[in-house]
């Protein structure tokens, strides 16, 4: 089990310049790939409309990227400084959510501002990371070989989590759990406490299940025999794998996807963009996408490697593992491999406050990663 150690190290006080110097412009470049894909998806998805979504979602990159840029030249101090009172702000969004939220598709997932809709739990993800890298920051390797170490950090993932799951929203609540993991893992919790937490979530299964709303009972069965209602429950995977078959290697050509042009592929602008875009690209297209996803990952863990500060190891490890849980929930989801379960492919999907968080997430990272060297001490 790898773990990090708390290290002390110069505190430069960087310069403007100094900052741009040490931005790592490949990464960059590779996130603007993606809002390039994005948009060329989306607008095929609407039939070669670009008003439709492909503008949209352009604008939205657009005003994502300013946030990241202003997010890269903040204090990695000032993450440190505010974490808790971020969590504690995105879990009271939380909970006006439940009491007061906007519904939209079953779901009270968003707060109606009237000029715009957010959605507490996509804040949730980066304000949880920062609130438990500040939490192992703060505390000695010896706290964390207890279990009273880790009740605290295990509360505040689950309390989140539940309140995500009455929204209802099993994915996003599982991605906030999921990354809980990566951390503790991260931070040298021993092995056998994952094994007695695997163990009791195998027992309470049984019980989970007679929790479980009707429609995600039906994605359950839905993903061990998708015949079983092929123009119902399983309608969406059966024309998911439809369309990713029919693409082959090179695809059909950008605009000529017939099951998404046609419309038999449902939700191709959000969830199943994916198959969309292997339909008219190939696997050639696919394999493409998933290398810059698969750079950006390398690139994300690097900077943590390389971040001589504890908390800024592990906020970026918990951002990177939430964005990973992203790419590999949605793909698997598309190709049969996990029940559906609603999860964005970010940057691609349509989606505002999807793209938002995770532009937020890209701009604390490139953040820490340009003040690799500062020394935060013991907080």
């Amino acid at each position: 089990m790898y773990k990090f150690y708390k290290t002390g190290f110069r505190n430069p006080n960087l310069t403007v310049k100094e900052k741009l110097y040490n931005l790592n412009f490949t990464y960059i470049f590779l996130i603007f790939m993606l809002g390039a894909v994005g948009v060329l998806m989306l607008y095929s998805a609407a039939n070669g409309d670009w008003n439709v979504w492909a503008l949209k979602h352009a604008v939205r990159f657009g005003i994502g990227a300013l946030f990241m840029g202003g997010l890269i030249f903040v204090d990695i101090k000032v993450f440190l400084r505010y974490a808790y009172h971020f969590y504690i702000l995105a879990l009271l969004l939380l909970v006006v959510v439940n009491i007061a939220g906007h519904t939209g598709m079953g779901a009270t997932r968003w707060i109606n501002l009237g000029f715009m809709k957010i959605q507490p739990s996509e804040l949730m993800k980066i304000a949880l990371v920062m609130a438990l890298a500040k939490y192992f920051h703060s505390t000695t390797l010896q706290n964390i070989e207890t279990v009273r170490g880790i009740v605290p950090p295990l509360f505040m993932a689950i309390i989140p989590a539940g309140l995500i799951m009455l929204q209802p929203d099993l994915g996003t609540a599982l991605m906030l759990l999921l990354t809980t993991g990566v951390i503790l893992f991260a931070v040298g919790v021993q092995l056998w406490k994952f094994a007695a937490v695997g163990a009791g979530v195998l027992l309470m299964m049984p019980v989970a299940w007679h929790f479980l709303h009707d429609y995600q009972k039906q994605r359950v069965l839905t993903f061990l025999n998708p015949e079983r209602d092929p123009l119902g429950a399983g309608y969406h995977i059966m024309q998911s794998k439809i369309a990713l078959g029919s693409g082959g290697i090179f695809g059909k050509g950008f605009l000529n996807g017939t099951q998404s042009h046609l419309n038999f592929l449902p939700e191709k602008h959000t969830d199943f963009i994916f198959t969309m875009l292997s339909e008219e690209f190939g696997i050639i297209g696919a394999v493409a996408l998933i290398l810059i996803n698969l750079l950006i990952l390398v690139y994300s863990y690097a900077f943590a490697l390389r971040t001589t500060s504890y908390f800024g190891k592990l906020t970026i490890i918990g951002l990177a593992t939430n964005y990973f849980l992203y790419i590999f929930i949605n793909i698997a989801m598309v190709l049969g491999l996990i029940p559906v379960v609603g999860v964005p492919l970010p940057m691609v999907s349509y989606g505002g406050t999807v793209m938002l968080s995770v532009m937020a997430s890209f701009g604390v990272i490139m953040s820490i990663y340009v003040n690799r060297d500062t020394n935060l001490g013991k907080d």
